[in-house]
């Protein structure tokens, strides 16, 4: 067993778990908060079959853990940091697995709402922690290699999501999409445990107008973009939400530029390397997750293909990652992350574009199939990369608060394309037949593709190859003080 650490913050500890148990333990309970948030989109006419209720509650089952998880992200991180990442890491293990086995026996729609809640605010513990432990648990030289097994498996959890969809409903039951969850869970739980060692950040004091700020800030901004789609962008239900998300967030950051503690420490967006990064993510899950929400749905209402037919198709875009995202995130330090991320940015946007050219009601498979291809190694040269660049950008010490921050902006990506994607759709096509159908995807698919063309545009503003930490004034300030700045990629 692994003591857990009481060295000060940027120490490493003598003793380091196996690189293989340090993945595993951090990476499975990730795959399990990515799995779920999949697999239930591709189940919702099942569950709305067997528990009853009207579109809007069925859209809640989906928003409540997306809502929950993104206010809860940084508030995570930043409770991880003054109780002990591990500790909170379990906690949100616990969480998740206990809120599966709610939503698994559901009585009706309102409790599998309040259980996915429940299930977001695990998942904001689990995933930028995940990050986190795995950083502080291999040594600097095997970190690359780490990370990119870890996004392997995170990808895993996209991969198979709409396939595991497809096959629990049609061959079993609803309920087993959240039934899989608990064992993964009980047997993770005492080995994470045991195989991690505790670490804090370097404030122990919290900041609780900041916790309450950012969450409440983040939650409006989420629900009001979710709400969009049913009430449109100019009602008072979406407009007044997301401007009081506004002015929340500009409170939160007026005081974390004010707080001797800040949760989220705004020297951080000095770093170049940081905030081009998440500008690239913003756009990246914004056009490639609004067009992937619209693609599942083409080859069941266009294509008229049952679910595990319909993941089956996607496959060659979800499964592409397992491969290329550990391989790029190796070669990340001698290509630099300007050149993977914005080239695998540039091969979904091409991908995106390929598909709105050749979508039709009656099309081949094989059509597809290279863009398909194309846009899933794109996605693995996205995936994991940027996960090595928010650690080697920033001071070992705000790795916590620096991977939330990262996810809060990525999640709130994911809600911005559907929401906005979707209403290009409705706007010109919609669900009325396959030929509508495709009438709105096609432009829809343009949008995303033209967001990804910014998102690659952000992204050839990161640190090359033949760069080192002085060409970033921050992180040049970090090594001049004597911070631990642990940076393959910009050197």
């Amino acid at each position: 067993m692994v003591a857990a650490s009481t060295a000060p913050v940027g120490e490493t500890s003598a003793v380091r778990p196996p690189l293989a148990a340090a993945i595993l333990v951090t990476s499975i309970p990730l795959f399990m908060a990515t799995l779920d948030n999949l697999v239930v989109v591709f189940a919702l006419p099942v569950i709305k079959a067997h528990l009853g209720g009207s579109a809007e509650p069925m859209q809640w089952v989906v928003n409540a853990y997306s809502l929950t998880y993104a206010a809860m992200l940084l508030t995570a991180a930043a409770l991880g940091d003054r109780f002990g990442r591990r500790r909170l890491f379990a906690i949100g293990i616990a969480l998740f697995t206990a809120a599966s086995v709610a939503s698994a026996l559901a009585p009706d729609i309102g409790v599998l709402i309040a259980a996915r809640a429940v299930q977001g605010a695990g998942a904001a513990a689990i995933v930028p922690l995940s990050l986190t432990l795995l950083g502080a648990a291999v040594p600097p030289k095997l970190r690359d290699v780490a990370i990119g097994l870890w996004g392997g498996v995170s990808g895993l959890g996209v991969a198979v999501g709409p396939v595991v969809s497809g096959a629990v409903v049609q061959g079993l039951a609803w309920q087993w999409i959240f039934w899989l969850n608990v064992p993964l869970g009980v047997l993770v739980l005492p080995v994470m445990w045991k195989t991690l060692r505790e670490s804090h950040g370097p404030e122990r004091t919290l900041d609780p107008l900041g916790l309450v700020l950012s969450a409440l800030g983040v939650f409006a901004l989420t629900l009001g973009i979710t709400r969009s789609d049913s009430h449109g962008w100019a009602s008072w239900q979406t407009l007044g939400v997301l401007l009081a998300g506004v002015a929340v967030m500009a409170a939160f950051v007026r005081w974390q530029a004010r707080t001797a503690t800040p949760m989220m420490p705004l020297r951080l967006f000095r770093i170049r390397a940081f905030s081009f990064l998440n500008l690239a993510a913003l756009t990246w899950t914004f056009g490639v997750f609004g067009s992937v929400f619209l693609l599942a749905q083409y080859f069941q209402d266009v294509e008229g293909l049952g679910p595990l037919a319909a993941g089956v198709r996607a496959m060659p875009w979800t499964m592409l990652p397992m491969v290329t995202a550990p391989v790029f995130t190796f070669l990340i330090g001698r290509l630099g992350a300007r050149l993977i991320v914005s080239s695998g940015l540039a091969m979904q946007a091409v991908a995106l574009g390929w598909l709105a050219t050749t979508t039709g009601t009656h099309v081949p498979y094989t059509t597809y199939a290279p863009a398909f291809v194309l846009g899933g190694a794109g996605l693995g040269m996205v995936l994991a990369p940027m996960a090595t660049v928010v650690l080697s950008s920033t001071p070992e010490a705000d790795h916590g608060k620096a991977s939330g921050v990262n996810n809060t902006v990525r999640e709130l990506g994911v809600a911005l394309g559907v929401a906005v994607l979707t209403a290009v759709f409705i706007s010109k096509g919609g669900y009325g037949s396959p030929q509508s159908f495709v009438n709105g995807l096609i432009p829809a698919l343009w949008v995303g593709a033209a967001v990804l063309v910014a998102g690659t545009l952000f992204a050839l503003r990161l640190p090359g190859p033949a760069g080192t930490a002085a060409s970033d004034p921050e992180s040049a300030r970090h090594a001049a003080s004597g911070e631990k700045v642990i940076d393959p990629i910009v050197r």
